[in-house]
């Protein structure tokens, strides 16, 4: 073999290993361009199917009713709505109500006030985790102020419960204790619960969480009339979809209605 074969050979090679590495990074650069071109396309979509989810809640809260529809950059929605009534349910849509903000169950229909309420009903709230502190800000367990409103509008009567699962706190405040319990409705689990609570000719009950946020949920044997209603809506963009879900309660009585007189000694 002469010298000027012997070299061929090698710029052969040398023109072998130049293409190999040059595909090399020319896949990577494709694969990645591919790769960032998904990632912006499915950003996109996700980004229109939530806008195309909210605007099917406006739709919703407008009409009052289930609704679907489209729109011009290939995106739609569909909604469903669902009443909150019932023998047992969390209040809320499940969702913690905080602190000193108070909840309202309609024992009555919404905005008549007919069909006034009689029987027997269950509160339920906490968690197995929560602790009780004398400081807030390590305080996670909350006591219940529970206010009924009966009678009848032109003379509405008003009756206090106060519960507390916190033994040291309630020998200040002088709630009446409830033990713990690990009281399982509406598909969770709750560590605590009122003694039933009989109403009579009831229009509706406030509830109102003190010392910390909790959930809450109630129960009964007869049914309660209708709380509000969870609307849920989906928004669809080729194949990417979103999920918004609100809840829309009936509007809260003023504070005043109720004639607070808690007192904490």
């Amino acid at each position: 073999m002469t010298m000027y074969q012997y070299q061929q050979g090698q710029i052969l090679l040398i023109v072998v290993l130049v293409m190999v590495t040059a595909l090399t990074v020319g896949l990577s650069v494709a694969a990645r361009s591919i790769t960032n071109t998904r990632t912006s396309t499915s950003s996109a979509n996700s980004e229109k199917a939530f806008s195309a989810a909210e605007a099917g809640i406006e739709q919703s809260l407008t009409s009052n009713s289930a609704t679907n529809g489209s729109f011009s950059n290939n995106s739609s929605y569909k909604t469903s709505l669902v009443t909150v009534a019932g023998n047992a349910f969390a209040l809320n849509n499940d969702s913690p109500i905080l602190q000193d903000e108070p909840t309202d169950l309609w024992l009555s229909t919404y905005p008549s006030y007919t069909n006034q309420w009689n029987g027997t009903f269950t509160i339920y709230w906490g968690q197995s985790t929560d602790a009780c502190s004398q400081n807030p800000s390590n305080n996670t367990m909350a006591a219940l102020e529970i206010i009924i409103l009966s009678g009848t509008t032109a003379n509405p009567q008003t009756t206090h419960y106060d519960y507390d699962p916190c033994a040291a706190r309630q020998a200040v405040n002088n709630f009446t204790f409830v033990n713990p319990g690990n009281f399982s409705d509406a598909g969770q689990t709750y560590e605590y619960s009122t003694p039933p609570i009989t109403v009579a000719n009831g229009l509706l009950a406030r509830i109102v969480p003190l010392y910390a946020p909790t959930n809450i949920a109630v129960q009964n044997s007869g049914g309660f009339p209708a709380q509000g209603t969870v609307i849920q809506s989906t928004g669809t963009s080729q194949d990417t979809q979103r999920e918004v879900v609100t809840y829309r309660y009936y509007p809260s009585l003023p504070t005043e209605l109720f004639q607070y007189n808690l007192f904490i000694q």
